[in-house]
Parts: structure tokens; C-alpha cells; sequence
């Protein structure tokens, strides 16, 4: 073990829906070290969607004290934390006895669908226009309201030691030993209750779900400031915490989108399109609901931003391997795709609409597919068709953030997982009509670009400053015409705009 530090660096949590990370990153940019744990989701029922919070918890601890004590072996003194964290997923807990009430609601659940299509002609058009989105199919303040009549969840709120948040508020609570009570604008936006043009929350809508506002935590920055401390149990030292933000925004600072224009495919889960923007978007009624205003980071100011997700697609992907055993694993997909010497758009179609599907609507209706085999189809032309349609909802996810903004890009940024797929990204190019930028360990951009704000000021001078480290991109341009890219992209949307009428006409 090293006694004397050579480099300073960065504690990085990356809590996400399917696997916790902690990394070092270093002042040079450097990630020396990932450790890593697998978490689990539970399925009780169709649109329901549970993990738990103690289980975060435990798994966070444990790949947090790994890292740091691998730091010490490789002569690095962290002098900081940064926290990313999937959105929206939100849970209740007792402040007395730091427990959780049950499991918590993950972001692609959708029970409460039909409910909160009951608010959406009272409500839309002023939740567009505030908080970027409409009442949509998921809801933290009307899944913990539906609890709060539970026994022991209406005690603790009589007792004054109830506490609700999503999983950046949770692990924050925990990390600080419960000196904080807090989250932050990029995990705040994505809940339906932040008022994007006061940089507030939206306490009518919030108490119109039956949610007691008082409840609420505290909104800070994302980072480039101290937003608390580590209780001195859980690594010894008492470090700052200097970011706290949602994955999705922690990969697009760690692919160095700074500007307006620029876009980011964020490949997790699911895949997130995201685009900054100049200034905020107006949003009303007339804009496809899958396109929702957000925050990119607040660090002083806001940086406005619009995106836009397919909500299952990496799990999607998983799942066919784990659960239906198709494939051994979605390198499999990739390596059979890789084989296939030409894309002719005629493989088999996949639809992954494992929780529904976003545009051209929001319809949880819809469920996923495969179509088209006959006995000449090969594995490798199913692994083809596999990839096509998450590259098919990229570029849907594109041309509807587009139509926001008014701006197409003129590049993307691909990051997490899939994007080392190079067929995939090729696909994605090619319906898109977009050049995608690869850079190196893309999978590691969301550690990356939080550890880039909770290192402004501590070892960069900017966010710009920071990325100086991350290398040259490997570029794929569309190989299609334009012609080509819109006979493929018409002929699957109106594959999927069709399942969608056969369920109307059921």
C-alpha cells in the first residue's frame, strides 16, 4: 500500500438501475479503477416497476469503500465525491431509524397511467409550459401519496420522521448520516414537479397529487460546490461532496457536450437522446409528450436542455439473453450482427417496447416484438434486427427533439454500454443521418463528467478545461442516402404505428 499520495482524484458513485459503480478518477482525467455490483429490479406485476433502497444502499457502500481503498493502494488521495444517479426512482423512509418503507418506485414504472390520464386535460398545458412535460404515466408525488394512508407511513408522517426522495436525496441522507436532506435540478427535472423558469418546485401541481409539500427536500446546484459532508463511518475522512446529478446529465458532461446544438445518445437501460439548447424550449400541448424540457446542469446558472428516451433497450436486450435465452449475452447480439457483410433493412423487426413504447405517443398499450422470420432467417439477421430497432427509436428520439429545438445537430455523442456496439452505432448514423462521435470509454462517461463538475475548482478551471483529457473521437458517418435513411425510417414507424391501430380497433 502506497503512504505517499501521488495524484489526487475523485471518489465517483454512478448508482444506476441495473448496476452500482465507484471509480477513481483522477486530476488528469484518468480512471485507474471501477468496482461494480449487479442490482436487481422487481416485476410484481404488469407496469410496476420496484427496487430497493436498502439494497442501494448496501451495494453503494460496499463498491465506495472498495474504491477508496484501492486508491490507496494506487498512491491517489481522493479530495472529493461525485454522486450520479438514475432519475425519478423514489422512495419513503424513516428519518429515527434510516429504514426504508418498502421498495422504492423505479422510473419506468407505469401503474398509475390511467390515473394521472384522469389530470391531464386540467393540467397538461400549464405542466408543459413550467415543468416541460405533461402529467405523462409515472408520478413520485402520486406513487408516495397512494402510500401515505399505509400505518406505519401515516405514523412517521404524524411523528414529523417521515422523508421521501428520489435515489440522489436517499444516498446523499445516507452518505452525510442524515445531515442532508437535498436534490438537485437534474434529478428534480425528471420527476414532473420542477418549475423549469423559477428554478422551484411546482407546489401546486405536487399538492394536487395529494402530496404534502412539506415533505419536499431542499433544491441545490448539481455541483461545482461543497453540497455536504461524508459522515466520518463511512470512509474515515470527512470528504466533500461536490456533485450530486442524474446519470444521463453526468454522460453528457462526460462527453463533452458544453454548448448549445450539441446532442448526446446515452445507451443504459434505456437509451436518452439529449440535446442543449440556447434557451429554454416553450413547450405546449402540440409537442410529442416523449419530448420533455430539462435541465442539462445547474452550476450557478441553468443550462436549459430537451430530451427524449426508449425507456427499455440495453434491459431489453438483457432480458431476451437472461430470460428467453436467445443469445448468451448482448455481445453475442453484437458479434453475429458483425458478421452480417451487408445492412439491407430486410432483417427481421424488433420492436423493444417492454414498457410500451414513447413516439410518435406515449402508449403503454404497446408491448415488444419480433416480426418477419420465416425458415431462412439466420441468428445473425435477428441480432441485426435486434440492433435496428434500438437504432430506430435513436432516430425517432433525434428527429422529435429536432422538432423541438429547431436545430438538427450536426453530430452526436454516443456513450454507456451499447455505444460499443459498432454495428449499432453505424445503424444509428445511418437512420439518422447524424455522424456519431465515439470517444474513448465512453461506458465510463457518466463517472467521467461527474467527477468534471465536482472537480471544477479543485483541480480545472472549467468544464472544457476538464475534458481536455478525453481524447479523439472515432467517428461512423451514414453510409445511407437520404432516401434510403427515410424509406427505412417511414416503413418502421408505420410498422409500429399499425400494432398501435390494431389495438384500437381491439
Amino acid at each position: 500500500m502506497s503512504s505517499n499520495p501521488t495524484q489526487r482524484g475523485i471518489l465517483a458513485i454512478d448508482e444506476g438501475t441495473t448496476g452500482t459503480r465507484a471509480a477513481i478518477v483522477t486530476e488528469s482525467g484518468d480512471i485507474p479503477y471501477i468496482s461494480y455490483r449487479q442490482l436487481e429490479t422487481h416485476n410484481p406485476a404488469p407496469g410496476v416497476v420496484e427496487q430497493s433502497f436498502e439494497l442501494l444502499w448496501d451495494v453503494t457502500l460496499e463498491v465506495l469503500r472498495d474504491a477508496h481503498a484501492r486508491a490507496r493502494d494506487l498512491g491517489i488521495e481522493p479530495v472529493a465525491v461525485s454522486v450520479a444517479t438514475q432519475r425519478a426512482t423514489s422512495g419513503l423512509w424513516d428519518a429515527a431509524t434510516g429504514q426504508p418503507y418498502g421498495h422504492a418506485m423505479v422510473w419506468q414504472d407505469t401503474r398509475y397511467a390511467e390515473k394521472l390520464a384522469e389530470y391531464a386535460g386540467d393540467w397538461d398545458a400549464q405542466l408543459r409550459r413550467t415543468t416541460g412535460r405533461p402529467a405523462g404515466v409515472r408520478s413520485p408525488y402520486l406513487w408516495a401519496a397512494e402510500r401515505l394512508p399505509e400505518p406505519e407511513v401515516a405514523r412517521a408522517l404524524e411523528h414529523g420522521t417521515l422523508r421521501f426522495g428520489t435515489v440522489d436525496t436517499w444516498l446523499t441522507w445516507k452518505l452525510t448520516g442524515g445531515r442532508t436532506y437535498i436534490t438537485t435540478p437534474t434529478n428534480l427535472a425528471a420527476c414532473g414537479g420542477y418549475d423549469l423558469s423559477r428554478d422551484a418546485y411546482l407546489h401546486d401541481w405536487i399538492a394536487a397529487l395529494g402530496f404534502p409539500v412539506e415533505l419536499l427536500p431542499e433544491i441545490t446546484d448539481d455541483g461545482a460546490t461543497e453540497l455536504g459532508r461524508l459522515a466520518p463511518e463511512i470512509l474515515g475522512a470527512e470528504l466533500p461532496i461536490r456533485a450530486v446529478m442524474g446519470d444521463q446529465h453526468g454522460a453528457i458532461l462526460g462527453l463533452g457536450c458544453f454548448d448549445a446544438g450539441q446532442s448526446t445518445c446515452i445507451h443504459g437501460t434505456g437509451s436518452f437522446i439529449d440535446q442543449i439548447l440556447a434557451s429554454r424550449a416553450a413547450l405546449d400541448v402540440t409537442v410529442p409528450q416523449a419530448v420533455t424540457g430539462t435541465v442539462g446542469w445547474r452550476a450557478g446558472a441553468t443550462v436549459p436542455a430537451v430530451e427524449n428516451f426508449t425507456a427499455a433497450t440495453g434491459s431489453a436486450l438483457n432480458w431476451l439473453c437472461r430470460e428467453m435465452r436467445m443469445f448468451v449475452d448482448p455481445l453475442e447480439i453484437t458479434e453475429l450482427a458483425s458478421r452480417e457483410t451487408l445492412w439491407t433493412g430486410t432483417a427481421p423487426r424488433f420492436v423493444p417496447a417492454l414498457t410500451g413504447i414513447r413516439l410518435p405517443v406515449i402508449d403503454t398499450r404497446v408491448r415488444a416484438s419480433i416480426s418477419g422470420m420465416d425458415l431462412s432467417t439466420t441468428r445473425g439477421e435477428v441480432a441485426v434486427g435486434m440492433l435496428e430497432g434500438i437504432a430506430q427509436c435513436v432516430a425517432q428520439s433525434v428527429d422529435a427533439n429536432v422538432a423541438v429545438a429547431g436545430v438538427r445537430p450536426d453530430r452526436l455523442c454516443v456513450g454507456g454500454g451499447l455505444s460499443q456496439s459498432d454495428p449499432l452505432v453505424q445503424m444509428q448514423a445511418d437512420l439518422t443521418g447524424v455522424p456519431m462521435l465515439r470517444y474513448p470509454d465512453t461506458d465510463k462517461a457518466t463517472l467521467r463528467g461527474a467527477s468534471f463538475l465536482a472537480g471544477v475548482g479543485l483541480f480545472w478551471d472549467s468544464l472544457p478545461d476538464a475534458a481536455a483529457a478525453m481524447g479523439r473521437p472515432q467517428v461512423f458517418t451514414p453510409q445511407l442516402t437520404d432516401d434510403q435513411r427515410i424509406e427505412r425510417t417511414d416503413s418502421w414507424r408505420a410498422f409500429v404505428d399499425r400494432q398501435r391501430a390494431a389495438l384500437d380497433a381491439a
